[in-house]
């Protein structure tokens, strides 16, 4: 098998997974009748995350609440998320106390979300899927590390006080495009 096969087998693993992604997060979008307050108003139940639970339920897995909110412009990650799985833009998670990222998200190769924008003094929590072996969650900066666990149900946390961009990845899996990113704002 030559180079160019891999690749383009590689790019249409990542294609058909971030179309998945997209189709799985459209059907976590709410009703569509907007009255979860998609229509901006903030919603007055409380799904827009305003509780502190910010998809700790297990929703949607993007901390939001099940109302999926992205960055009105996308960070310059250079070029750390080319390739990524499961990225197609930032999810907005400013404002919240607590954001969940799930390991093993979509084909188990993924973080779920791949990119998530937190507020400074925000707590990240990522939660295993149990699916895709054995995955950890380590800063390209060294700032934080989990250890390589495979059971679902485990969680590791890192509470963000700086501002900045903190790209990380699954060490085991990064070579396939296991990366993600949070931006701190």
């Amino acid at each position: 098998m030559t180079d160019d096969t891999t690749l383009d087998r590689r790019r249409f693993v990542q294609a058909t997974t971030a179309a998945g992604a997209t189709l799985l997060l459209a059907g976590c979008s709410g009703g569509g009748d907007g009255g979860d307050g998609s229509d901006g108003s903030g919603g007055s139940d409380g799904s827009d995350g305003g509780d502190g639970g910010g998809g700790s339920d297990g929703s949607d897995g993007g901390g939001s609440g099940g109302d999926t909110q992205y960055l009105s412009e996308e960070p310059d990650y250079g070029g750390w998320l080319e390739g990524a799985n499961n990225y197609e833009q930032t999810v907005d998670a400013t404002g919240q106390d607590e954001v969940t990222v799930d390991v093993g998200a979509g084909d188990g190769l993924s973080f779920g979300p791949a990119a998530v924008a937190v507020s400074a003094g925000t707590t990240v929590v990522w939660e295993w899927t149990g699916q895709g072996g054995g995955h950890n969650v380590s800063a390209d900066s060294g700032a934080f590390e989990s250890e390589t666990v495979s059971e679902g149900g485990h969680t590791f946390e890192y509470t963000f006080e700086e501002t900045g961009t903190f790209n990380y990845e699954c060490t085991p899996h990064s070579s396939v495009g296991m990366k993600g990113a949070v931006v701190v704002r």
